[in-house]
């Protein structure tokens, strides 16, 4: 008996197309890393990164009413002569624009961190710092 060439063909082409997936995907993701004093060393790659990508966060920022304490000190005051003062500083709730969160400046040598790959794998984005849930 022959074989179905209907279910061969089938057969081939799922084959090829689980290959071309599985190469497609291969080096995309977000994987864990570890940033090093010369650069960022992924969790599931061998080799140390020094070209990598640091994600930058600008956008509104909404802040609520808080509350400032602290001393002031008069400097060019004959009467106060070095005195110091305890005073709060009630601060209203605000919005600041063009806030940039620069990740970058926040980072580390020993701070774990979340990669993203992109470019088919050719460039590598932290995406920002990872800590236990535990505290």
């Amino acid at each position: 008996m022959s074989k179905d060439p209907y279910g061969a063909f089938v057969s081939v082409m799922q084959s090829s197309m689980a290959g071309h997936t599985r190469q497609a995907l291969s080096g995309v993701g977000a994987v864990l890393g570890t940033i090093t004093s010369t650069g960022l060393k992924l969790d599931d790659f061998k080799h140390e990164l020094q070209d990598y990508l640091v994600a930058e966060l600008p956008g509104l920022l909404s802040v609520p009413r808080h509350m400032y304490k602290g001393t002031s000190t008069a400097v060019e005051s004959e009467n106060w002569e070095g005195k110091e003062l305890k005073t709060s500083f009630y601060i209203g709730e605000d919005e600041l624009e063009d806030v940039n969160l620069s990740l970058n400046e926040g980072l580390k040598p020993g701070d774990r961190v979340l990669a993203v790959r992109v470019n088919g794998g050719n460039d590598v984005v932290v995406v920002c710092k990872v800590v236990s849930g535990r505290g």
